[in-house]
């Protein structure tokens, strides 16, 4: 668990693993994105199935935030689903709910972080670098054959090495 003082005050920012009673904020934060398409829908059967790949971010017990790591392969992961409502926004967050999955894909020993994404200067500010999304087939053959933006995609592919 990661533990963070709030720059809006004392209020303390705990960054932790999910569990199945987050199901419901999760999918919620989730439609919130997902309606505004700039985020894949889950549903909660998903949401239950893949708990164990979500973090949570709180501020005093309040959901804030959440953020998810999906392996594609022995030496690729993605980073899903970060989210963050108004409470949680502008407070450095998103970059503890990053760093948490960062340090998961390293306990995993997993070379490479990955993410599509609409937010590119957040993920450089965090040690990404921009790439072509053609270097990862398995993430095309994973979700984008789903994807109803699958033929005219506009979404930025970041990496991270891990060393």
């Amino acid at each position: 668990m990661i533990r963070h003082s709030s720059p809006a005050g004392d209020a303390q920012v705990i960054c932790r693993n999910a569990v199945v009673e987050d199901v419901e904020p999760l999918y919620l934060m989730i439609e919130e994105y997902a309606q505004r398409g700039i985020m894949l829908p889950r549903s909660r059967q998903a949401l239950t199935r893949q708990i164990d790949q979500f973090v949570i971010a709180e501020i005093e017990g309040r959901f804030v935030g959440c953020g998810s790591l999906f392996k594609l392969g022995s030496d690729l992961v993605e980073i899903r689903s970060i989210g963050l409502n108004d409470e949680g926004k502008g407070k450095g967050i998103g970059s503890m709910i990053l760093a948490k999955l960062v340090e998961e894909a390293r306990n995993q020993k997993i070379p490479k972080v990955m993410a599509l994404t609409y937010a590119v200067d957040f993920f450089l500010r965090n040690g990404f670098e921009v790439v072509e999304k053609e270097i990862f087939p398995e993430k095309v053959w994973t979700d984008c054959v789903n994807c109803k933006k699958q033929h005219a995609c506009d979404e930025i592919a970041v990496l991270k090495m891990l060393n």
